[in-house]
């Protein structure tokens, strides 16, 4: 096919056919003509055509396989707004931060593909990113503290981004815990708000719940408070229960669409700040260099278990932070049902 099948196609709504185009501009890696593709198709969904499908497949596919000054033009703002993940982490899985720069306007998704790329390892300069270093107020260096964090494979079949639990093997103990008396129970909407905030796509946009308490006691009495008294428990690392927290945050659960790793690592470090109870202090301690030093500490400090209540599911988060020095317990509970 040629630009002259691409106006027969957009006129029709032939989706298949566009699909087909599509697949041939990425076969011969025409990226100007796929380009021209997404910019029609664009302008004719602004008409009133349904062919956006077709403009989300072209953005999606430059973002991910085209020459980074093809790639860098589909990151406008309100670019992949259907794409299954943020565009902002397609482009940086096969682009670099040092390659896109000079090609990027100033804003929001700028600073997103800088945290992305830092992710996977590249180095990036403060100066480089300028003025938009504060949309996720995170260094752009990986902490000493902070594990690998777990990141999406996106391919021209879709995404892979399995939980740590696939790979993760445990040794479980058995609990049988008592009742907890309401004195016990923590009112703390810092860390229930920090929830909700990094499984939010599970709950607004799927069929998912989440829950959470704090409680003067252990691992044991925060599961009972939440109505567990029959479950199993594992310890985990430090790294792994980050790790399956960024997992959380990246994701879109069972329906919703994924929000990429960049803001599932500003999910861990926002929840450790509530658990550790300087939520209200962020901005003073960012701006004296030591937010980093208080987040790791808190993260280091916990015992971290992963429980078991009824089984595995794709989209799930059990975890409990038990603080021995304060003798508190957090428990951080939340489920999607992909069967719905």
């Amino acid at each position: 096919m040629n630009d002259d099948d691409l106006d027969p196609l957009i006129d029709r709504a032939d989706l298949d056919g566009l699909v087909r185009l599509i697949d041939a501009r990425c076969e011969t890696r025409d990226w100007e003509g796929l380009f021209r593709i997404r910019e029609r198709a664009r302008l004719a969904t602004e008409t009133g055509r349904q062919v956006w499908p077709a403009t989300t497949l072209a953005e999606y596919r430059l973002a991910l396989h085209a020459d980074t000054k093809w790639a860098a033009q589909v990151l406008q703002e309100d670019g992949g707004r259907f794409t299954i993940g943020p565009l902002t982490e397609v482009v940086a899985q096969n682009h670099s931060w040092f390659d896109l720069r000079e090609l990027l306007t100033d804003g929001p998704r700028s600073a997103f593909i800088a945290h992305e790329r830092v992710i996977r390892g590249e180095a990036i300069e403060r100066a480089d990113v300028g003025d938009v270093l504060d949309v996720l107020d995170l260094p752009l260096e990986l902490q000493s503290w902070e594990p690998t964090y777990p990141v999406a494979t996106y391919s021209d079949n879709g995404i892979d981004a399995p939980s740590p639990s696939d790979i993760w093997r445990h040794e479980w103990t058995d609990i049988e815990a008592d009742e907890v008396f309401d004195e016990m129970i923590v009112d703390d909407p810092f860390v229930r708000d920090a929830l909700r905030s990094l499984v939010e796509p599970w709950t607004s946009s799927s069929a998912g719940q989440a829950s959470s308490v704090v409680v003067d006691g252990t691992v044991n009495d925060a599961m009972s408070a939440l109505g567990h008294q029959s479950f199993r428990v594992t310890p985990l690392t430090t790294e792994q229960a980050l790790q399956w927290l960024a997992w959380c945050g990246s994701s879109g659960g069972a329906h919703g669409r994924r929000r990429g790793a960049a803001l599932g690592r500003f999910g861990v470090w926002w929840l450790l700040a509530a658990i550790g109870g300087f939520t209200e202090d962020w901005d003073e301690l960012r701006d004296t260099g030591a937010l980093s030093h208080e987040v790791g500490d808190t993260a280091q400090a916990v015992r971290w278990f992963r429980v078991d209540i009824d089984g595995h599911h794709p989209y799930e988060l059990t975890l409990v932070a038990e603080d021995p020095d304060n003798d508190i317990a957090v428990a951080l509970i939340a489920h999607d049902p992909s069967n719905h």
